[in-house]
């Protein structure tokens, strides 16, 4: 086998609070009717790539069904192979324990090279390309890595190459980087390189970045493959929102096309009706998904399936997943809303110009972004100001639910 694809996708996605409490945070909905892990399985299949084993852990049951044998991606196939594997011993205590805990299926896979992902990125790109850049240069390890704005540096692993692309030094979240070229925690390793490092290197939290990495340094050529496409980690509100309404921009400003036919994102689809528009309805800027049913107004908004928004309901740069309702005379703004929420009549989401951090979570929630979870009923008029988390299955019983606040 020419190489093995290992996705990690056993995070827990404790920024992303109360999107991952129910589910991983791979298996979280994106652009509408996809989940997040839908770009690093669909890469791997665009790039040729059938051999795939996802390391799950927390929350498995809805990714499990979610992924089920790989058809969407082209994986049931008699010369593909797709595995789930859990932990062995005890919780993934780091990324490179992860696959560690695994390392008898990459013996018996025998491959001549192993491609590790992340399964929580959102990114279109050609692992071909990068392992071509790997084998030409004979690497022992090449990580993908992306220029970002020299005063974000120190929020990332940082590596410094010289001109021929091999790696002189690295360093996690320096405090005065010398370099903007930030890991995207994409490794391709010559497998015999990666099984020596997994069974020298006695760590408790074994981790790719912290440990692996410099531990190889010290004896082997390691290379950096530049990639300069668009490539987020939605790991918190503010970038999940921004990242899913990034996608309403007109097809000139669109950064990740999703409609190139070329590199298509497959996944799993819901059977659901076509999307019905009301002869009222105002929309602008939107992703609509199969199910929905638009008769008031939507802007700058994703819609994920069966999805509800009634007469004279208004949704402005939100984010509301799948089965929510939307009752006529709610306005919702600046709004993530988890799935079979029902929004009655003259709510009001996003509301005055209070932005007191939220109380409990004040480093998720400081930009007027409220999130709703799973399973809730907004009575009417209730009015939710700003930074407020509604935790799923809560009961509000408060006509004014002030900035900051969470109900639990």
């Amino acid at each position: 086998m020419e190489t093995l694809a290992l996705i990690l996708a056993g995070g827990r996605g404790s920024r992303l609070d109360i999107l991952s409490e129910k589910r991983v945070k791979p298996a979280v909905p994106f652009a509408g009717k996809f989940r997040i892990i839908d770009f690093a399985l669909s890469n791997c299949t665009n790039s040729g790539i059938f051999d795939i084993g996802i390391l799950t852990q927390y929350l498995p049951l809805s990714l499990n069904e979610h992924i089920g044998v790989g058809k969407p991606w082209d994986l049931d196939r008699r010369d593909s192979s797709l595995t789930l594997l859990q932990p062995h011993n005890d919780w993934y205590s780091g990324t490179a324990d992860a696959v560690l805990q695994n390392i008898h299926y990459i013996k018996r896979k025998k491959p001549k090279n192993v491609l590790i992902l992340s399964g929580d990125h959102v990114y279109k790109m050609d692992y071909q390309k990068m392992i071509k850049f790997h084998n030409e240069k004979q690497s022992n390890v090449t990580v993908a890595v992306q220029p970002v704005p020299m005063e974000d540096a120190h929020r990332f692993g940082i590596l410094t190459s010289d001109d021929d692309n091999r790696i002189t030094k690295f360093s996690e979240k320096p405090k005065n980087p010398d370099s903007n070229l930030a890991s995207m925690g994409i490794y391709v390793f010559d497998t015999e390189t990666l099984l020596e490092a997994l069974e020298e290197v006695q760590e408790e939290d074994l981790d790719f970045g912290k440990h692996i990495l410099p531990y190889l340094l010290k004896k082997h050529d390691l290379y950096t493959y530049v990639f300069d496409k668009y490539w987020q980690d939605v790991g918190t509100y503010e970038s999940y929102l921004k990242a899913n309404l990034d996608l309403t921009h007109t097809v000139d400003k669109i950064k990740l096309d999703m409609y190139d036919r070329d590199w298509k994102i497959h996944t799993k689809s819901e059977e659901l009706p076509s999307v019905k528009i009301g002869s009222k309805a105002k929309i602008s800027q939107a992703l609509l998904s199969n199910g929905c049913i638009v008769a008031g107004h939507v802007t700058r908004s994703v819609l994920s399936p069966g999805v509800i928004v009634h007469p004279e309901a208004t949704v402005i740069n939100s984010v509301i997943l799948n089965d929510t309702e939307i009752l006529p005379g709610a306005h919702i703004e600046n709004t993530v809303i988890d799935k079979r929420t029902i929004i009655k009549e003259d709510v009001i989401i996003g509301h005055g110009d209070d932005y007191t951090p939220n109380k409990q979570k004040p480093n998720l929630l400081t930009n007027g972004i409220n999130a709703i979870g799973s399973d809730i009923v907004v009575p009417k008029g209730t009015v939710i100001k700003r930074n407020c988390r509604i935790l799923p299955n809560a009961k509000i019983t408060d006509s004014v639910i002030e900035s900051g606040r969470t109900i639990k």
